[in-house]
């Protein structure tokens, strides 16, 4: 068996390492970073489950004066620079906080549990209140938030007073380590107290806005919100992005970590699958792989070599990103998700600089969103690049798993957008059995629904079953009667009448006769009527349904028809 133990689910840099976990080095990260230690603040922006946790966990291990870390990066890139390790290596106080966990229905909700997060983080630092030359004032006010006791201003203010507090116990200016900085206020925007929680993060932020107790701080999370409504007042500030290339490399894996991970675990068969699913990110001006979802599968491989690949970021959130953005009626969306849903790629400004509260005020907004939390990634090569208007990006759906979360939230929609439209004149056609009615209504709704060019009949099936769905009928799909199976039957019990409809996907708009004509003959030859007709229903319309593209045409069986087939 494959002896290779694949962390998943865990972000703790000294808890992979101590247990021999395999480990991908990303410590030339810390390198990198001290090239620009001179640099207040760097905010780290990357979509979810591209390691950002885990890298602020390596950073806060590797800097924190209270550890002896050398055990731990044995063996990797950082340790063979040996000056800049004497010189930097568990040699500062070091706060490491994460944001991630701040939710609530409601503020109060959400401020307790970020009260709970800075209390937690105070009561790592108790030895600070045996400190005699901390004022008994400051005591105070550090226990006050370490036992949940402080009010709101304090809370504001106790992430820079504790880096004032430990640079003076040390001596030594404090790093300042803030992960999933923007979980709060994404939480509060969509439960609607985007105001209050903008002003508390605001308020631990001084810490990072001319601190004299700061060496320097590193944050992290998906969006960088715009400086002058959060960062105002902190000086040399520097942001990477997904469209900077100097930290790239270290979010994600490259192709070559990649190919070394699948040679380490004997699973070299698997590259191109892995490649299809998972890779097709370009952060900068490197290609990568989601981590989180290489991860999974490999391990999945280790323990079932059968395995199909999985859609494993889908599980990490509610994907409520793309549903917003169908939700908005006003947008023109319908043609560039086509475009995407086939593989195409389309064009659009990007701006890097966004606040929640904002982000569904304009098409504009949401391809940024949808770009920068990486359900769309940039077009390579990067000569196509260069042929558009600054500002613009080519952008594309990077890999068969963010394809599969697109149409199968395009489907949900669709179903759910059937489901609560007016169908008042789509059941009078469909119980008269007014085909000519029926075609013009439903290549209507074809016109105005987003379509993809790989499901074909499955996807107009589902077209179809959304539409009779919850309208107080009995629907079956694929209903078994006859000898064969049907796509719909529709049943009124209490008017002891029923729609038997059958849909065909052809390949051309000449053909949609002939498709018709097809389906009527099959349930002619079925009879997928006769045991409908035999269990009391009265009246059984017969209907076929051809589709082409967003075009279709509807065809009855004529009654007689059908009283002939249960002759």
């Amino acid at each position: 068996m494959n002896e290779c133990k694949i962390p998943v689910g865990r972000s703790h840099f000294a808890d992979i390492r101590k247990n021999g976990y395999y480990f991908i080095d990303k410590s030339g990260l810390i390198e990198e970073l001290l090239k620009t230690d001179a640099t207040q603040v760097t905010l780290i922006t990357r979509p979810r489950r591209f390691g950002k946790t885990l890298n602020m966990s390596m950073l806060a291990e590797f800097f924190d004066i209270q550890k002896d870390s050398r055990p731990l990066f044995a063996g990797l890139l950082v340790a063979n620079n040996h000056e800049l390790c004497r010189h930097w290596m568990n040699q500062y106080p070091t706060l490491f906080l994460s944001f991630k966990s701040v939710d609530g229905l409601q503020f109060s909700d959400a401020y307790a549990q970020l009260a709970s997060v800075m209390a937690e983080l105070h009561k790592k630092h108790f030895y600070l209140l045996e400190d005699a030359r901390i004022n008994p004032i400051d005591k105070e006010l550090f226990y006050k938030v370490a036992a949940e006791k402080a009010n709101p201003k304090e809370v504001k203010n106790s992430l820079l007073k504790l880096t004032q507090l430990m640079a003076l116990h040390y001596q030594k200016p404090v790093i300042l380590l803030m992960d999933e900085y923007d979980v709060p206020l994404a939480k509060a925007s969509e439960k609607k107290y985007y105001p209050e929680m903008l002003d508390l993060i605001k308020g631990l932020l001084q810490a990072i806005k001319d601190n004299d107790s700061l060496a320097f701080a590193v944050v992290t999370g998906c969006l960088r919100i715009a400086k002058e409504s959060i960062f105002t007042g902190t000086n040399n500030f520097v942001s990477d992005t997904i469209s900077d290339t100097r930290l790239n490399e270290y979010f994600g894996f490259t192709q070559a970590e990649t190919e070394q991970l699948l040679l380490d675990t004997n699973l070299t068969d698997h590259a191109a699958e892995i490649r299809e699913w998972y890779d097709g990110y370009h952060f900068g001006d490197f290609d990568v792989y989601c981590p989180w979802d290489v991860m999974n599968h490999i391990r999945n491989l280790i323990l079932n070599p059968s395995s199909m690949p999985g859609n494993f970021w889908e599980n990490t959130s509610d994907n409520a990103i793309i549903r917003s953005f169908l939700d908005r009626s006003s947008f023109n969306i319908n043609e560039k998700f086509e475009t995407l849903l086939a593989g195409d790629s389309i064009t659009e400004v990007i701006t890097e600089n966004l606040t929640y509260d904002v982000l569904k005020s304009s098409e504009e907004n949401l391809w940024t969103l949808l770009y920068l939390t990486g359900y769309l990634t940039k077009t390579r090569p990067a000569k196509a690049a260069a042929a558009l208007f600054p500002g613009r990006l080519a952008l594309k759906i990077p890999n068969r798993e963010i394809m599969d979360i697109f149409k199968k939230t395009v489907k949900r929609w669709l179903a759910e957008r059937a489901v609560t439209s007016n169908r008042q004149d789509f059941f009078t056609a469909l119980w008269d059995g007014d085909a000519e009615k029926l075609t013009e209504i439903l290549s209507n709704l074809l016109f105005d629904t987003i379509s993809y060019h790989d499901y074909r009949e499955s996807f107009y099936h589902a077209f179809l079953t959304g539409l009779v769905s919850n309208a107080g009928f009995i629907v079956k799909s694929n209903y078994e009667s006859g000898l064969g199976r049907s796509d719909l039957v529709i049943k009124d019990r209490k008017g002891r009448r029923a729609i038997l409809l059958e849909a065909k996907w052809t390949d051309s708009e000449a053909n949609l006769e002939k498709a018709c004509h097809d389906a009527l003959e099959q349930i002619s030859e079925k009879q997928y009527a006769k045991s409908i007709e035999r269990s009391g229903f009265h009246k059984v319309v017969v209907l076929a349904v051809a589709f082409w593209q967003k075009k279709c045409l509807v065809k009855r069986l004529p009654p007689d028809a059908v009283s002939t087939l249960h002759a």
